[in-house]
């Protein structure tokens, strides 16, 4: 009589968290660091939707409808401050909160409030701020008009 194999029930993982905390599109031409952000937001119970460039996320922002997005400065066909600008254009996500994960110059960062990104946040990040900064972008009063100050304050610096 040979050796059964008994399988137990594994619970399997999943990017969809029955108790969101929000869902939050990450867009980065890096997948590493797509996955770092999307890893540690999702053990905060966010969920996350990613995209390659500023291109594919003007794609797939309105089947997503997100609560956050999180842009890479440098990328490919379209940069994150020209898709931030674009975002800010448009009336159905002109409300969005946008980050800026990036290593930014002081003049990204002026062009970057310039076309109204709410936070920045320095590569490399700490994952704990980055969850803090995503958690008070959303969680900040619907309809609150965010400008410099409150995107030097949710980052932590200028």
């Amino acid at each position: 009589m040979g050796k059964r194999r008994t399988r137990w029930p594994v619970p399997t993982y999943s990017r969809v968290v029955p108790s969101t905390s929000g869902r939050v599109l990450v867009v980065d031409d890096n997948k590493v660091i797509r996955q770092l952000i999307r890893v540690n937001l999702e053990l905060e119970g966010f969920e996350v939707v990613t995209a390659a460039d500023g291109a594919e996320c003007l794609e797939v922002v309105h089947q997503v409808r997100p609560d956050l997005i999180t842009l890479d400065v440098v990328m490919p066909r379209l940069n994150g401050l020209r898709t931030a600008g674009r975002l800010r254009s448009d009336p159905r996500t002109a409300g969005v909160p946008l980050l800026i994960v990036s290593a930014c110059t002081q003049h990204e960062v002026e062009s970057g409030l310039d076309v109204g990104v709410d936070a920045f946040l320095a590569k490399p990040f700490d994952p704990q701020e980055l969850v803090r900064v995503v958690r008070s972008l959303i969680d900040a009063p619907v309809g609150h008009v965010r400008g410099p100050g409150d995107a030097e304050a949710a980052a932590g610096h200028a």
